[in-house]
């Protein structure tokens, strides 16, 4: 296995939408798997409210930290959609009106519909490059490291299928899930033996109650296969040792 480090991202959530709890975050997920899978691992997520000092810090602080930044929400057409100014901040550089970005919304409104409401999703930061949104035309932009993506899921899903082509990524995570009808003390001990022998691997413990009964998903990660199959064996071979039985591809939700 290679030593060179993992490339890395953060999510910035942006709303007051999320943190009220009117509107569910699904974003997170979907952006996790499709990271992991070009081998990009997911290592922080916030939500930061529509205010921008802290979309500012959270975004100088991510951006300083990670490969790779993803923000989603507050590029609209409202008052209250502020991420393309507090990510100008951010960068210390001025807030411009994109020339190819209000050239597609002149195309997609027409002149008579195209008010200068919707004229502000064509600002972005000066230098900023588009990301495309084939959904609603709008785009999206990015700015060093820092991609700036819709709110709504479907926008922001084709918006990241266009981009992730060319983010620099690693080595594909995989993963194996073993769940069985043992409580998490029952496994601790065996389970913390096995990472100590797979120290590259990311192994987690997850309990479940279904069927009437509790017990735990097992789950392990890492980027090389013959290590994550063998230390699935070895883990099988803990549950049975225990008087469990190994639930393949376990479905319980971790």
């Amino acid at each position: 296995m290679s030593d060179r480090p993992p490339v890395t991202a953060a999510v910035v959530i942006i709303g007051n939408e999320i943190l009220s709890g009117r509107t569910r975050d699904t974003n997170v997920a979907f952006l996790a798997v499709e990271l992991d899978a070009i081998g990009v691992r997911l290592r922080e997520v916030r939500v930061v409210p529509d205010v921008e000092a802290d979309i500012v810090r959270a975004v100088n602080e991510c951006r300083a930290r990670y490969d790779h930044v993803f923000t989603t929400g507050g590029i609209g057409p409202t008052h209250d959609d502020i991420t393309a100014a507090s990510v100008a901040k951010a960068f210390d550089v001025k807030l411009v009106r994109h020339p190819e970005a209000a050239a597609r919304l002149q195309a997609h409104y027409g002149a008579e519909q195209l008010n200068e409401a919707r004229l502000r999703m064509a600002n972005t930061p000066a230098g900023a490059t588009l990301i495309d949104n084939p959904v609603s035309v709008a785009p999206g932009f990015r700015i060093g490291n820092v991609y700036v993506l819709a709110g709504v899921p479907s926008i922001m899903q084709a918006m990241f299928a266009g981009l992730k082509h060319g983010l620099a990524g690693g080595p594909p995570m995989l993963s194996r899930t073993i769940g069985a009808f043992l409580a998490e003390g029952a496994i601790a001990a065996g389970l913390s033996a096995l990472q100590d022998r797979y120290a590259r691997l990311e192994i987690g413990s997850y309990p479940f109650f279904r069927q009437g009964k509790f017990g735990t998903s097992l789950v392990l990660r890492g980027t090389e296969s013959a290590a994550v199959e063998a230390a699935a064996a070895e883990l099988r071979a803990l549950i049975r040792s225990l008087g469990g039985e190994p639930l393949e591809d376990d479905g319980a939700q971790v």
